[in-house]
């Protein structure tokens, strides 16, 4: 399920990483399924510990694949990250006409993204882990392909993710008490691997997945075998 904004989803304006759960129970709902496992990676993780947290038992376990930890807390958010993510999440904080524009010319840029030029355009977003698994034809358009589809509708849905990511999140994740597996790699340059520490300190239910040599990409290229297990099969 794409979050509000992204691919053919509509904007929710003004929605918090709690307002995902409403969002998905009218899917669910309109499916019939009465029970799940949530994933989310990067900025989907919180949004699958926003289930964990407000939709148990329905949601009776969950896995954050290299994904960010709330900004209201003691915590370095930046630290780790590669040039662009720390430009573009100062901007964040200020708000405004410049990080609008920001969030604008990305999409731009992103949006169009193809195969010759996606390593490019996430330049110094990239470790050596995941330009190794872009090297392949296939893996890098597809990664152009879900930049092209996350745009399709424009910037909201990203605009809105920072404006969610850089406010209270509607639930505390040390209130989980369902499974959690929180998946992350010391190679990542946009989620650096000290947010899956401390997501795995403080989910009490938290089963840490350290994966020392793994980036942002890798992780899951390298793992959706394993990843598509823990789903099929909720982690005891």
């Amino acid at each position: 399920m794409s979050r509000a904004g992204y691919g053919n989803s509509s904007r929710r304006e003004g929605r918090d990483v709690a307002s995902v759960v409403d969002d998905l129970r009218v899917v669910l709902d309109a499916l019939g399924r009465d029970r799940y496992v949530s994933l989310g990676w990067s900025g989907g993780g919180p949004h699958a510990l926003a289930c964990a947290a407000l939709d148990a038992p329905r949601c009776m376990a969950a896995v954050t694949l290299a994904g960010v930890v709330p900004i209201d807390v003691d915590f370095d958010w930046t630290e780790g990250m590669g040039p662009e993510n720390i430009e573009e999440f100062a901007l964040a904080r200020e708000g405004g006409p410049a990080y609008e524009a920001h969030v604008a010319e990305a999409a731009a840029q992103f949006g169009t993204a193809t195969a010759d030029n996606v390593v490019e355009l996430y330049d110094g977003l990239l470790s050596g882990a995941d330009k190794a698994v872009l090297a392949d034809d296939a893996v890098r358009e597809a990664f152009a392909q879900t930049n092209r589809d996350a745009f399709a509708r424009g910037y909201g849905g990203f605009y809105d993710d920072d404006r969610a990511f850089f406010s209270p999140w509607g639930f505390d994740p040390a209130a989980i008490a369902v499974p959690v597996e929180v998946w992350y790699g010391d190679e990542d340059l946009m989620v650096p691997p000290t947010h899956g520490e401390w997501l795995g300190r403080n989910i009490s239910t938290a089963t840490p997945r350290h994966l020392p040599v793994e980036g942002h990409l890798s992780i899951y290229v390298n793992h959706v075998g394993e990843l598509a297990a823990g789903l099929t099969q909720p982690f005891a």
